[in-house]
């Protein structure tokens, strides 16, 4: 870029790079340019109406704040996807009881209640969570029926020292 009486010409708006919008749908810089067009391409003398300008400015201006908010809310729902995942990352190690349906036929289904100890959590791309069971199967949290804060191992050690207690002696 070259530059004329030390300003360089790349801060013009008509030199900055073009945004590509496959969407089909015209965003701020689009209106921006069709109004620096319209003042541009104006009939001298037949300028456009102040009412006029005014309304496309309040549009503009309206379009401008629906896009940040619309920004902030995708920014909002991503850091709530990444929330969900670490909090269940707390049930690794966890034991949980979990709804199985068994198919009994074409019309019919069972529902089986299930415990294992869950290994793993990751977010699916559907910004769902699926939990790793320890028999190695995957699942969805919305499949959870209860979780116990104690492992399978936890509880069997606790059983050997409440079997391996001596007795009480009375005095």
């Amino acid at each position: 870029m070259t530059t004329t009486n030390g300003i360089d010409g790349s801060y013009y708006y008509e030199n900055r790079p073009k945004e590509q919008s496959n969407s089909g749908i015209l965003g701020k810089d689009d209106f921006l340019r069709i109004l620096i067009a319209q003042l541009q391409y104006q009939d001298p003398l037949n300028p456009m109406d102040d009412r006029e300008f005014i309304a496309q400015m309040a549009q503009f201006s309206s379009l401008e704040q629906m896009t940040n908010m619309n920004s902030a809310i995708q920014q909002f729902v991503k850091q709530q996807t990444s929330q969900t995942l670490v909090q269940h990352s707390e049930l690794i190690g966890k034991r949980v009881t979990w709804k199985r349906i068994i198919d009994i036929d074409e019309y019919r289904q069972k529902e089986e209640l299930v415990e294992n100890t869950v290994t793993s959590v990751r977010l699916e791309t559907n910004g769902n969570v699926s939990i790793q069971l320890d028999s190695g199967r995957w699942i969805s949290a919305d499949q959870l029926v209860q979780v116990s804060g104690k492992t399978n191992h936890q509880e069997e050690a606790e059983g050997d020292v409440g079997d391996n207690a001596p007795d009480e002696q009375e005095g």
